[in-house]
């Protein structure tokens, strides 16, 4: 499902930044943005995402930006400036015209020095940064989880309704068979084998007959709440759910006589596309 969550962190190196951003998608597709610097993390980060998340097109990015002003993270050697000091001190005697300006002084070699980029603690920081990063992305697709879920089960308790409908109208649909068959016998000229009349009404109930698939419905809609009461990824298991609620559907309809059992059968398909639909952002 789409989510997205950023964060930033300041290091004696610059300010790192983490972003994560994701889509929808059957399966979890990563892709990474790393400087150089944070390039040999990709294995780590891949693998700490892939643990938390199993489905999404998710985009993660890493950045380090320099730190601010020109003398940022530079350091001077106080101790060299003090011995330069000391040189020019007593040198003053010999060269009554001597000068030396303060960037003439920063230019002497060893006086300024870059902060050495600590590798181990720099990757540390990163890592750190993308766990609380994480952190956020992945309560922010629960919130959104939580929505997809409450629209999802409202659907789910249409099918159920339906499906109870269907199974009363049975009954009703069944006798007006039966009365349709016995009228049409009875018009007959000549009176019909009894037995060939009850014969030809086991047949014709027969067709009627779609107990199985509506209890097949219910229990796929007890399935599909029991799921939603699970901790661990449910999206797969849902596309599997969605494609048996199709079948019954389809049944159902094939085997309909009457416009209300048909009309029924219409309205299922349309909620469990409906249903299929969010599915595709569930993980």
């Amino acid at each position: 499902m789409t989510a997205y969550a950023s964060g930033e962190r300041s290091t004696p190196w610059g300010t790192l930044g983490c972003e994560l951003r994701a889509v929808n998608h059957r399966f979890l597709e990563l892709g990474a943005r790393l400087p150089e610097d944070l390039r040999a993390l990709e294995p780590a980060l891949r693998e700490r995402i892939a643990a938390r998340v199993s489905r999404g097109k998710v985009d993660v990015v890493l950045r380090l930006r320099p730190p601010e002003g020109a003398a940022a993270g530079l350091q001077v050697d106080e101790a060299l400036v003090g011995r330069l000091g000391e040189l020019a001190g007593r040198l003053r005697s010999h060269f009554l015209d001597l000068r030396v300006s303060f960037t003439d002084l920063l230019q002497y070699p060893g006086v300024l020095q870059a902060q050495a980029l600590d590798q181990a603690e720099l990757h540390a920081q990163a890592l750190s940064l993308l766990d609380a990063v994480l952190a956020d992305f992945l309560a922010a697709r629960e919130r959104e989880g939580g929505k997809l879920v409450a629209a999802i089960l409202e659907r789910v308790d249409g099918i159920e309704r339906i499906a109870g409908e269907v199974r009363i109208l049975v009954p009703v649909i069944r006798e007006g068979q039966r009365a349709k068959l016995e009228a049409r016998l009875a018009d007959l000229a000549q009176a019909a084998d009894p037995a060939r009349v009850e014969q030809e009404l086991v047949l014709s109930l027969q067709k009627l007959d779609v107990d199985e698939e509506l209890d097949r419905l219910s229990s796929h809609v007890d399935e599909i709440r029991r799921v939603f009461r699970q901790k661990a990824p449910v999206g797969r298991r849902l596309d599997f759910l969605l494609q048996e609620f199709n079948r019954e559907a389809n049944t159902l309809g094939s085997k309909s006589v009457d416009a209300r059992t048909s009309n029924a059968a219409v309205e299922l398909k349309v909620l469990i596309d409906q249903i299929r639909e969010q599915v595709q952002n569930i993980e």
